[in-house]
């Protein structure tokens, strides 16, 4: 096997590794794992990744997980062009938005995809819950704003590796709630679609052929079983979802990261 990533379209993690290999022009293939959702995974899958979560990457006897890991690898792999500045601090500015997206942003997000799509909560409960997440992720705009600044990139004045690690997560925001029309945000994540690299990566999601099914109901008979992992799980515990994630644990409709073996 060359270089191949287990991928879902829609995970931003999955697309954060897959803008730095197009940025870098390297070739790759790149595919679902079996199964996934469902609590399994095949052995190939857990060979690269014994936590069962995507992304997974393989550069032939090389195996790596973890998203920032792997974008990590492929900066070292193929330094050409750099995604990562050189001045120490801005570095350590591109990692710190790239830390606060795959956690504390992805968190909001991905609840609000357990209440609005998944249906984890219903009626006035899921209103609120909602209501409660759209409030986070305009304080989360408002402070990447203040990232930004003045900038064209978060970056600096080239694309790199803050805005590979923001993009994804924005433009997943912007199905439940985007940046606000106008804004420097906005502007942003409209000049960030436009690079070829992220434009294939939705591709990639308008190419998903998922069939008609109800997939709340699926949840609800364990069939398909959500992910509830540190970030994660704390939005539930703080923004009024305790019992649903008690409910799941009781029902067996989530999951939690696949135990080494």
């Amino acid at each position: 096997m060359g270089i191949f990533l287990y991928d879902h379209p829609f995970s931003p993690y999955a697309q954060k590794c897959k803008i730095a290999l197009h940025e870098k022009g390297v070739p790759f293939e790149s595919g679902l794992p079996n199964a996934i959702g469902s609590g399994h995974a095949d052995a190939d899958f857990l060979k690269a990744n014994p936590r069962a979560e995507v992304p997974a990457f393989v550069d032939g006897d090389v195996l790596l997980f973890d998203s920032s890991i792997i974008a990590e690898y492929i900066e070292d792999r193929w330094p050409a062009p750099p995604l990562m500045p050189k001045d120490p601090y801005e570095r350590a500015r591109a990692r710190t938005l790239e830390e606060v997206m795959d956690t504390q942003y992805e968190g909001i997000t991905w609840a609000m995809g357990e209440v609005g799509v998944f249906k984890r909560a219903e009626g006035r409960k899921a209103e609120e819950m909602q209501a409660r997440a759209r409030g986070q992720l305009d304080n989360m705009h408002a402070w990447l704003e203040r990232q930004l600044g003045d900038r064209p990139w978060f970056n600096g004045a080239s694309f790199g590796w803050g805005d590979m690690a923001v993009i994804p997560f924005v433009n997943g925001a912007s199905g439940f709630h985007g940046p606000k029309a106008g804004s420097k945000l906005a502007a942003w994540q409209a000049r960030a679609n436009a690079r070829p690299s992220v434009q294939k990566c939705v591709a990639d999601i308008a190419n998903v052929q998922i069939p008609m099914t109800d997939v709340a109901a699926l949840v609800k008979q364990g069939l398909f079983k959500r992910e509830y992992r540190d970030h994660r799980l704390e939005w539930m515990m703080r923004s009024g979802g305790a019992e649903i994630v008690i409910d799941g644990i009781k029902n067996d409709t989530i999951r939690f990261s696949h135990e080494f073996k």
